[in-house]
């Protein structure tokens, strides 16, 4: 008899989980399209709709660090459906006031930060949970998965989805958002529980100083989330006026904004479909060097672009390389960071990684304002060089301790 070892393989859960984001992350595509077309109503201040993008993200400086103690704490499929259902909730009166035409600026601020509340919870959860349900052999395959499907959803299917729904009826794209997020919240109640009880776990105080203190004992995932503080001021600086330029500077209509951001996606789809292989043949951390030195010329090429053509190319590029960092940093925190921790550790990174989302939209709002919405691009690229000459040292020294490592570990099979 010639016994078989069967590979392992994503689970029944997992494929929920992915269900669930696949339903969501396409009303977000839709909310994504339509939110600024419909600050587009309200206002051409550059600023006041930068206001919405720092009311979004403001939640992850606020409440990164307490929702990761949380979610250590609680039981995450709790927090991840709950999130989901108070989104569909928010989301749903910003439809009935849509098509009443009550909406202002300082109400869509409102409910952007209540919806960023949400999506930090469920941001956090959602990572935490993932190493419960699926091999550490599969975190990069599962990550992969994951953020193909986000893409599809928030850039490919969402937006044009979106910007059609919008033309249709001003209403129309927040009531299929608010539908998508009451059907992933059904679907992720279906998933399995792992009970926390109070007394598995130190006071709330404790479990936070205990998270502060082991990214900051870990010399690359602190050096990584400083990094990635940087990238995503430079990213939202740039970016927060892309409507903007789209469709005051290179013409475009709402429907071809949609249909702009949808060609952008190809290049995330493609990077979510094939960047683990690329993880596998050449190493996770050359991966990552590779994806920060493209997007600093990308980002910088952005704001030159003459036409539709190009800007949608380099967008393209943009979540090519954005998914294969993602891939990389995720899985990386998953694999190094202890279950029990992984909530905290999460809480405390992306407060270091998108805490400065906020000021990155408002300071991308007055230079555009000041100079152009061109101007925001350039710059951006500019600071991710530098932050990305800073920390090369670290990178480079946790590549030459992997690469020591694997010839040690090779060295050793080959003993015996």
């Amino acid at each position: 008899m010639t016994a078989t070892i069967s590979e392992p393989r994503l689970s029944a859960s997992y494929w929920r989980l992915w269900w669930a984001a696949a339903i969501d992350n396409i009303g977000d595509g839709v909310f994504a399209a339509a939110i600024p077309l419909l600050a587009l109503t309200i206002t051409h201040d550059p600023r006041l709709v930068s206001i919405l993008a720092a009311a979004t993200y403001l939640p992850w400086l606020l409440l990164s660090i307490p929702a990761g103690a949380v979610v250590d704490r609680y039981d995450r499929v709790g927090l991840m459906w709950r999130s989901q259902a108070i989104q569909a909730a928010l989301v749903g009166i910003v439809a009935v006031l849509a098509a009443v035409g009550e909406l202002s600026i300082p109400v869509l601020a409102v409910m952007a930060f209540g919806l960023g509340c949400c999506d930090v919870v469920f941001g956090i959860a959602s990572q935490a949970i993932l190493p419960e349900i699926v091999p550490k052999s599969l975190l990069h395959k599962a990550n992969g998965n994951l953020y193909t499907v986000t893409t599809v959803g928030q850039t490919f299917v969402g937006p044009p989805l979106g910007s059609i729904s919008f033309a249709v009826a001003v209403a129309l794209p927040f009531g299929l958002d608010a539908a998508s997020f009451a059907l992933s919240a059904a679907l992720l109640a279906t998933l399995p529980r792992r009970r926390r009880t109070r007394t598995e776990h130190p006071p709330l105080r404790t479990a936070i100083a205990d998270g502060l203190r082991w990214l900051t004992g870990h010399r690359l995932l602190r050096t990584l989330a400083l990094l990635l503080g940087v990238n995503t001021f430079c990213f939202h600086l740039g970016n927060v006026t892309l409507v903007l330029l789209a469709t005051q500077t290179l013409h475009l209509s709402t429907r071809s904004y949609g249909l702009l951001l949808a060609g952008a996606a190809i290049g995330s789809v493609l990077g979510g479909l094939v960047n683990a292989r690329i993880v596998v043949r050449i190493g996770a951390l050359p991966a990552l060097l590779t994806a920060l030195v493209a997007n600093v010329f990308i980002f910088a090429g952005i704001g030159l672009s003459p036409d539709a053509i190009a800007l949608g190319a380099l967008l393209a590029l943009n979540g090519f390389f954005t998914t294969l960092w993602n891939i990389v940093t995720v899985s990386l925190r998953q694999q190094l960071v202890p279950s029990e921790l992984l909530g905290r550790v999460n809480g405390v990174y992306r407060m270091l990684g998108w805490g400065l989302i906020p000021l990155g939209a408002l300071t991308g709002g007055i230079v555009a304002h000041e100079f152009g919405v061109r101007a925001g691009y350039p710059i951006a690229g500019g600071l991710r060089a530098i932050a990305l000459l800073v920390a090369l040292p670290v990178i480079v020294a946790a590549l030459g301790a992997a690469n020591a490592k694997s010839a040690a570990n090779s060295a050793l099979a080959g003993r015996y």
